[in-house]
């Protein structure tokens, strides 16, 4: 069953080299493991998706202009996310300031051909015995 994500849940994108975590704003004001639940529109570059180290995509213009200049060993360069779509499929049935909420079976694209993905919904449980 999949598991809804918030804020602090862990992502990877295919071609970037570092795992980065999901950043959500509280501005719809659920709460999930005391953390703000996310939606499929948490898309924004640098707001909600930082940078994974470095990225490796040919179809990164830095990427692609640093490795002409090595005269063709691909040579990584900062990974800036470019995405503009939001995260897919979404939950069908669950929404969230009325829209999809953000499960971790969800994938984003990045302009450079990155698909990023969630290793970890962000959610902990902790008991006291």
């Amino acid at each position: 069953m999949p598991q809804q994500v918030c804020m602090g849940a862990t992502m990877m994108c295919s071609f970037g080299v570092a795992p980065s975590s999901l950043i959500v704003l509280p501005e719809n004001r659920v709460m999930i493991s005391n953390m703000p639940a996310a939606n499929i529109l948490d898309n924004k570059p640098l707001v909600n998706i930082p940078p994974f180290g470095m990225c490796s995509s040919m179809a990164n213009p830095t990427v692609a202009a640093a490795t002409t200049a090595a005269l063709g060993v691909l040579t990584p360069m900062p990974c800036i996310p470019a995405t503009v779509t939001p995260w897919v499929p979404g939950s069908p049935t669950v929404l969230l300031a009325n829209i999809p909420t953000l499960d971790n079976t969800c994938s984003l694209n990045c302009m450079w051909g990155g698909v990023i993905t969630f290793a970890q919904a962000g959610q902990v449980q902790c008991e006291v015995g």
